[in-house]
């Protein structure tokens, strides 16, 4: 084991490497006593061809993993090519996982791909329902009421692609299956994030080209409340203050930093509060113990896709009551995702997934943290 000290009161104790390709995200859900892991994979090294991070062979499978302790054993795996999310969620009595595939294909690549939501069947996962996506990024399951949404982010803008290109949209069940509902508009959409504040419902939707939006629910439909970034999002975390309640959401934008916006309750919108500064952010997640509250910051790459640098330092940031204060750092290397396990107890694990090796290889440990702070 290796252990990585920040600044003050914080420390990742490294349990397990996890053998992974291209790892986009870490999706931990729990099945009746059992608890397993999903790693959906973008691609597989061609051998011989040059690196790329654009590159590879996107007919992947996502993997499964089951908890034993604080490590995870191979479990199953499931068709997802192009893997870039996996959203575990439950409708009643019934388990789904949802998938989401960018592409198909080892070069040229397809972006129309299907993606597949799979449904437990008492002993595994079965195909429930496909979806005929576009660059899909990123599912997210959430309910308002008795209503269960699945939001969808995709989309692309890359020469070539402008008339294929798709809005993101937003899936109602309907008793029977998940049924449009919504359209979003958007370019290079990539994630979602659903909170209530002050008894409102919102969702707020990342894009990497257009603005990222915050929507209000107005009882019947999603309406745009207030931009969040002008280009670059990537993805969000809220927490309230632990003292006084106030509610706090964190942007993280992948070319200029990151930033916390603080509630106004007279105005009903967020307002900046605080930069957090370094680009590359990718993904974002809270981490609240007995002894404080944390805000984990994934960063992905700094520079080009053509000519970028993937082995960099995400932050840890401890909440003082006024600020983030960034209290550890820790290296990634195309970093992607960060799931908390054992949430709000003393020492929860981190799975934390790395998309790229520093010369640029999708074959890249995933690494399973002891986090302590």
């Amino acid at each position: 084991m290796t252990s990585i000290d920040g600044v003050r009161e914080a420390r990742l104790t490294e349990i397990q490497t996890l053998p992974t390709s291209g790892a986009r995200a870490a999706q931990p859900f729990r099945i009746g006593d059992a608890e397993f892991l999903a790693i959906p994979q973008l691609a597989y090294d061609i051998p011989g061809a040059p690196a790329h991070m654009n590159g590879g062979d996107s007919e992947t499978s996502l993997r499964l993993l089951r908890r034993a302790g604080e490590r995870f054993v191979p479990w199953r795996e499931l068709a997802a090519p192009g893997g870039e999310d996996a959203e575990f969620f439950t409708v009643g009595e019934r388990a789904f996982l949802a998938v989401a595939s960018i592409r198909t294909g080892a070069g040229p690549y397809n972006y129309t791909a299907p993606s597949t939501v799979y449904e437990w069947d008492g002993e595994g996962f079965a195909p429930f329902q496909v979806f005929d996506t576009f660059a899909a990024k990123q599912w997210r399951h959430f309910t308002i009421g008795d209503t269960h949404f699945l939001a969808l982010a995709q989309g692309v803008a890359v020469p070539g692609k402008e008339t294929e290109n798709r809005p993101s949209v937003i899936y109602a069940w309907d008793g029977d299956r998940f049924a449009h509902f919504q359209d979003i508009p958007s370019r290079w959409a990539y994630n979602w994030h659903a909170f209530d504040v002050d008894g409102a419902h919102f969702l707020a939707h990342a894009d990497h080209v257009s603005p990222s939006v915050l929507y209000r629910w107005d009882g019947t439909r999603f309406t745009a409340h207030q931009q969040l970034a002008d280009t670059a999002g990537r993805a969000f975390a809220t927490f309230a203050d632990p003292a006084d309640g106030t509610r706090y959401l964190v942007v993280a934008r992948i070319d200029d930093g990151s930033r916390v916006l603080r509630w106004e309750a007279g105005s009903g919108r967020f307002v900046e509060h605080q930069r957090l500064a370094g680009a590359g952010g990718r993904e974002l997640a809270v981490v609240r113990t007995p002894n404080g509250l944390h805000v984990v910051r994934i960063n992905f790459i700094h520079g080009t896709p053509a000519d970028p640098t993937t082995a960099l330092r995400s932050q840890i940031y401890r909440w003082d009551g006024a600020r983030l204060e960034t209290v550890a750092e820790f290296p990634t290397t195309g970093g992607t995702d960060v799931a908390v396990l054992d949430d709000q107890s003393a020492h929860p694990l981190l799975v934390v997934t790395n998309s790229l090796s520093a010369d640029l290889r999708f074959a890249a440990e995933s690494v399973v943290y002891r986090f302590t702070g």
